[in-house]
C-alpha cells in the first residue's frame, strides 16, 4: 500500500494536521477559480460584456442539476475517511467502486436532462433575450461532458478520505492549463465565442478525470478502479446515500434559492448581472480558505471519529475556527479594497464595476459569520450527521435570503438586495451553533464504522 500521500489525522497535532491538509485544498480552490474566472475573462473582453453575462448566468443550473452526485462524492469521502481510521480497507476499496459504478450509470441521465431543461430554467429565472441563445449554447456543451467533472470530483473525494489533499491538487492544475490554452485557442484563433469556452472546459475535465483514474489504480495497491467493471454493494450504497443525499439535496435546494435571487440579479440588465457574475468571482477568491477549512476539518473528524479520538476533535475544531475567520476576514477586507481594479479584469464598463461593487461592499464584510457556520457544519458531517447542515442551508435560504432578497430589491433597490446573504447566514448559523452544542454528532461515526456508540465519558473527554 502506498503511504506517501495519505495523511494519518489521528496522530500529530491537530492545527499543524489540519492546515497542511488545508493548503493543498487552497491552492486547488484557486486553480479551479482560475479555471471558472478564465472563462469569464476571454469572454468578457475578446467576446462581450453579453457573452460574460451568457456564461455566469449557467453556473448556479449546471451546479443545480449535478448536486446529487456531488453529494454522494461528498458521503463517499467521509465513509472511507472513518473507515481509513478504522482500518478497513476492504471497505474503502467497496465504497470507491461502488460509488463509481452509481456515477458511470447516472451520468448518462444527467447530461440528457440538463439539455431538455436548459431552456425552460433560463426562461424561468429571466435570461434576457439578448444573453439566451448564448448561455442555451454553453449550458448544452458543457452538459454533454458533465462525466468528467463529475469523474474529477469523485477521485478528489475518494484522495480527501484517504488524506490526499496534494494530488487532487495536481489534476486540478493540469486541467486549468488544458483549460487557459483551449479557451484561447477555440476563442481567439478560431472565433468560436461561446461554444469554444464550454468545450475547452468538457475536454480539461475529461483529461483530469482520466489521469486520476491512472495515478488511483497504479499508486494503492488495495484500491483498483475499472469505470466500466461494475461493482456495487448496496449497503455502502444506501450508506452513502445516508450521508451524502442531505449534502446532494442541500446543495439543489441552495441552487434553486440561487436561481431565484439570480433571477432578480437578471432583471436588472445585463451590465447588472455581469457585475454580479464578474463580482461573485472575486467574492470566491476570498471564500476558498474557509471552505478549504471545513473540508479538511471534516475529513479530519472523520478519521478521529472513526478511530474513537473524540479526544482530539474538539482541539481541532478550535484551531479550525481560528484559521478560517482570521484569514477569510482578511482576504474578504483585501477584496474589499482592491475590488474596483479587479473588476476590470472582467469589464472596463463603469455599470459593470458598479454593480460589482455593490455586491462586494454587502457581503464580504460579514465573512466571520460564514466562517464560523461552514466549520461547525463541517465538524458535523465528518462525524456523520449531515442532516443538521442540510436543514440549517435550506431554512436560512429559504426563511431568510430568498425572502429579505425580494423585500430588499422592492423597497430599498437593486442594490440592497445583497443584504440578504448576511441575513441567510445569521438564520443558519443560529441552526447550527444551537445543535452543535447539544452534542448529538458526537454519536454518529457508530453507524458507519460498526462500532458501539461512545459513552458519554469519553465524548467529555478533552
Amino acid at each position: 500500500m502506498s503511504k506517501h500521500s495519505m495523511t494519518d489525522m489521528t496522530q500529530g497535532d491537530p492545527r499543524k494536521l489540519i492546515l497542511m491538509f488545508s493548503v493543498p485544498l487552497l491552492i486547488g480552490n484557486v486553480f479551479q477559480q482560475l479555471y471558472n474566472m478564465v472563462d469569464s475573462i476571454v469572454v468578457g473582453n475578446y467576446v462581450g460584456k453579453i457573452a460574460l453575462a451568457a456564461v455566469g448566468s449557467c453556473f448556479p443550473i449546471i451546479f443545480l442539476l449535478s448536486s446529487l452526485f456531488m453529494g454522494l462524492g461528498m458521503g463517499a469521502s467521509i465513509m472511507i475517511s472513518q473507515f481509513y481510521g478504522a482500518k478497513e480497507l476492504q471497505n474503502v476499496t467497496d465504497t470507491a467502486n461502488t460509488i463509481y459504478t452509481a456515477m458511470m450509470i447516472g451520468a448518462i441521465p444527467l447530461s440528457i436532462l440538463g439539455i431538455l431543461v436548459s431552456g425552460p430554467i433560463l426562461s424561468l429565472t429571466q435570461v434576457p433575450a439578448d444573453t439566451f441563445g448564448s448561455a442555451q449554447l454553453y449550458m448544452n456543451i458543457v452538459f454533454l461532458g458533465m462525466i468528467g467533472n463529475i469523474g474529477y470530483n469523485v477521485n478528489a473525494g475518494i484522495l480527501q478520505g484517504l488524506g490526499d489533499s496534494k494530488t487532487p491538487l495536481i489534476f486540478l492544475v493540469i486541467s486549468c492549463i488544458i483549460n487557459i490554452v483551449l479557451d484561447l485557442t477555440f476563442v481567439i484563433n478560431f472565433d468560436m465565442g461561446v461554444a469554444g469556452v464550454a468545450l475547452a472546459t468538457i475536454i480539461a475535465q475529461a483529461v483530469s478525470w482520466f489521469v486520476g483514474i491512472y495515478y488511483i489504480n497504479h499508486k494503492y495497491d488495495f484500491l483498483t478502479i475499472h469505470p466500466f467493471k461494475f461493482r456495487f454493494h448496496k449497503e455502502l450504497f444506501l450508506k452513502a446515500m445516508k450521508l451524502g443525499v442531505p449534502s446532494g439535496i442541500q446543495n439543489a435546494v441552495f441552487s434553486i434559492g440561487t436561481l431565484a435571487i439570480q433571477s432578480l440579479v437578471n432583471s436588472g440588465g445585463s451590465a447588472f448581472m455581469a457585475g454580479f457574475n464578474g463580482a461573485n468571482k472575486l467574492d470566491t477568491f476570498a471564500f476558498m480558505p474557509i471552505e478549504s477549512f471545513s473540508r479538511a476539518v471534516t475529513t479530519y473528524v472523520g478519521q478521529n471519529m472513526g478511530a474513537g479520538r473524540l479526544d482530539r476533535v474538539k482541539k481541532g475544531v478550535r484551531e479550525s475556527l481560528i484559521l478560517s475567520i482570521s484569514i477569510g476576514v482578511s482576504l474578504g477586507i483585501f477584496v474589499i479594497l482592491t475590488g474596483r481594479y479587479m473588476m476590470m479584469m472582467f469589464s472596463r464598463d463603469p455599470a459593470v464595476i458598479d454593480a460589482g461593487m455593490a455586491y462586494l461592499n454587502r457581503v464580504l464584510p460579514f465573512y466571520a459569520m460564514l466562517a464560523t457556520l461552514f466549520i461547525l457544519n463541517g465538524v458535523m458531517r465528518g462525524a456523520g450527521e449531515s442532516l443538521i447542515p442540510m436543514f440549517s442551508s435550506i431554512l436560512s435560504l429559504w426563511l431568510a435570503r430568498v425572502p429579505a432578497a425580494y423585500i430588499l430589491n422592492h423597497f430599498f433597490g437593486k442594490e440592497a438586495t445583497f443584504f440578504c446573504y448576511m441575513i441567510g447566514w445569521i438564520v443558519g448559523l443560529s441552526i447550527t451553533i444551537y445543535f452543535y452544542k447539544r452534542g448529538d454528532w458526537q454519536r454518529r461515526a457508530a453507524g458507519i464504522v460498526g462500532e458501539k456508540p461512545p459513552t458519554q465519558p469519553e465524548m467529555e473527554a478533552e
